[in-house]
């Protein structure tokens, strides 16, 4: 197995996006602005996938001009394809794989935040754009529903092992042991 990399890159509204190589391709999760950020983490790998955790305009601002750069497939949920008006060459599904080097990424519907908000799991790295946050979760928007959101974590996030790594969509890494023991969200539930 190749190793993996995974680069964070600080955008606009305070977007993370996240550069994962392996093998020599990378996949780039939640393109914001300015692209250049996250063109000079790319080296020389080829991007196979620019992929969206959802349709909220800083979490894919730099979509467009990746995929022109990179050549690579853009994906996202239909559902916030809808929500959006957005696009993608891919609307991704609950439980899909998308192959990049010699890794697999596994697609999770978390619905909550908004209509078609998704999380990528990589091996034991979860990027979970704003369904689950550091100490929080992503604040609520028009097309939001906080109940559906707690659903999401519970029966799809709170189900891997909790040594497993978070990459939010804003703000610090974390792990699902550390948001069970200080997020005031679960420590609810």
């Amino acid at each position: 197995m190749a190793r993996l990399s995974i680069v964070k890159a600080k955008m606009e509204r305070d977007v993370n996006s996240y550069v994962i190589t392996a093998g020599g391709e990378a996949v780039v999760i939640d393109p914001g602005e300015p692209i250049e950020k996250i063109a000079a983490q790319l080296g020389e790998v080829q991007v196979k996938w620019v992929l969206a955790t959802h349709g909220h305009a800083g979490h894919l601002a730099g979509k467009d001009a990746l995929k022109d750069a990179t050549g690579a497939t853009t994906g996202m949920h239909v559902g916030d394809a809808k929500a959006f008006l957005r696009s993608a060459d891919r609307y991704l599904l609950d439980g899909e794989e998308l192959e990049f080097g010699d890794m697999t990424l596994k697609v999770l519907h978390t619905p909550g935040h908004s209509p078609g908000s998704l999380c990528f799991l990589v091996a034991n790295h979860l990027f979970t754009g704003d369904t689950l946050l550091a100490g929080g979760i992503g604040r609520e928007m028009p097309g939001s529903d906080l109940r559906q959101q707690m659903v999401s974590i519970a029966t799809k996030l709170l189900r891997l092992p909790l040594t497993t790594a978070v990459y939010p969509g804003h703000g610090a890494a974390t792990s699902l042991e550390a948001e069970l023991r200080t997020n005031p969200y679960l420590r609810r539930a």
